[in-house]
């Protein structure tokens, strides 16, 4: 049963969220009549079992909830006016009369661009709707952003305060300011999905999800095309990236575990999006999914897309990505000169790609200490694995041949 109760939790909390602050426009307040109906849910449903829409049933209990809750604070003005406004448009709703799919799942977008108003910072945009939509917890975030836990927590509060004070409409903005408002959407997305890669399959299906409901929104916007074709390519390769619970290195993978359908679907949309023009990072980065999704890659015309990709972002990352692609076409040498004149501090994939260029130098030695930073670095069990697998080929004749990716 706890299972279960963490995959509706996954499943179900942007919906649920997003439906309590649709109907009480408090996102404080919908937050914690969300987090009661799971409580509640929690409790009833090891004793009752699961109902048949459970998406109803925790949209009803939280609305029941925060009805409750106004009740009980009802001698405040402005509660009370929110309360006759919950009263006088719905009544509380019955489970069981609810269709399985309720219709309110365009509520989540007008959530993901509530959070990624333009009067909240980029960090808190993205954090808060990682929050809100993801149901990711606040630990999980601060991973995302590589800062402490606190830090974290006290940047979500913040963001929540600024949605209050500064009144921050729950509604998807009218086409003249979409355009402003894409790019914090799709850096959430984005992470959201990146949740997923690592082994969370439904965060990758719900950004996918997210990203189709976008396409639909903007369907002009090549960037917006980007990132659904992005998603799909590597989402694509899901099988084939994991082996009984431990991951499998791009070169590794078994082709004929890949998703050629979604392949193809990736690449339908990429093709519109290279259509509209004006290529963005998330345009190329498809077209780098796509290169690695091939039979044979193209090292070299991967290294040239990830130097188009820096020149977009100046991203010290893509610079390491670059490095991994030139150890095909050039050498670990001229890879290493790369990687030694990035700026990443403790970034645990530099010290795994540097270990893996260090070794195929013969410099094992020095790859050891790199793979045992990396190792200190890794916060999932699987990554580890795989960083302790290729400490002991080190130690051994049968050296990993191939670079992290």
């Amino acid at each position: 049963m706890v299972a279960v109760l963490e995959h509706v939790f996954r499943e179900q909390w942007g919906y649920v969220l997003a439906a309590s602050v649709g109907f009480l426009g408090d996102f404080d307040l919908a937050e914690e009549a969300a987090q009661e109906a799971f409580a509640i849910a929690a409790e009833r449903w090891r004793r009752d079992g699961v109902p048949a829409n459970p998406r109803a049933w925790l949209v009803t209990t939280a609305r029941n909830r925060a009805i409750n809750r106004i009740r009980r604070d009802r001698t405040l003005a402005e509660k009370t006016r929110l309360l006759g406004t919950i009263e006088g448009a719905d009544e509380p709703m019955d489970p069981s009369g609810v269709p399985e799919e309720p219709p309110f799942p365009d509520e989540r977008l007008e959530l993901i661009f509530a959070c990624c108003h333009p009067a909240l910072g980029i960090d808190a945009q993205v954090a808060l709707t990682l929050r809100a939509l993801g149901g990711l917890s606040t630990g999980e975030i601060a991973r995302a952003f590589l800062v402490p836990e606190p830090t974290m927590a006290q940047r979500l509060v913040r963001a929540k305060r600024k949605i209050k004070a500064a009144g921050i409409p729950f509604r998807v903005p009218p086409d003249r300011l979409l355009p402003d408002r894409v790019a914090a959407v799709l850096a959430v997305i984005y992470l959201i999905f990146n949740e997923g890669y690592g082994g969370r399959r439904e965060l990758s299906f719900e950004a996918i999800r997210l990203g189709r409901a976008l396409v639909e929104l903007m369907p002009d916007e090549p960037e917006v095309r980007g990132l659904l074709a992005l998603m799909l390519l590597l989402d694509a390769r899901h099988r084939a990236r994991f082996r009984d619970g431990d991951l499998v290195l791009l070169a590794d993978q078994d082709p004929s575990l890949y998703d050629m359908a979604e392949i193809a679907e990736g690449r339908s949309v990429l093709d519109g999006a290279i259509a509209r023009g004006r290529h963005g990072p998330y345009v190329v980065q498809a077209a780098i999914a796509s290169l690695h999704a091939a039979e044979e890659r193209d090292w070299a015309q991967i290294a040239v897309l990830y130097r188009e990709l820096h020149g977009l972002t100046g991203s010290p990352v893509v610079e390491l990505n670059r490095a991994v692609a030139i150890a095909e076409t050039e050498g670990p040498d001229a890879a290493l000169a790369i990687v030694d004149r990035l700026d990443l501090g403790d970034y645990r994939y530099l010290h795994s790609t540097r270990a893996e260029l260090l070794r195929r130098l013969g410099r094992a030695d020095e790859a050891r200490d790199e793979y045992r930073r990396a190792l200190a670095l890794a916060h999932d069990d699987a990554e580890r694995r795989l960083l302790e697998r290729r400490l002991d080929a080190l130690a051994g004749d049968a050296a990993p041949r191939s670079l992290p990716s």
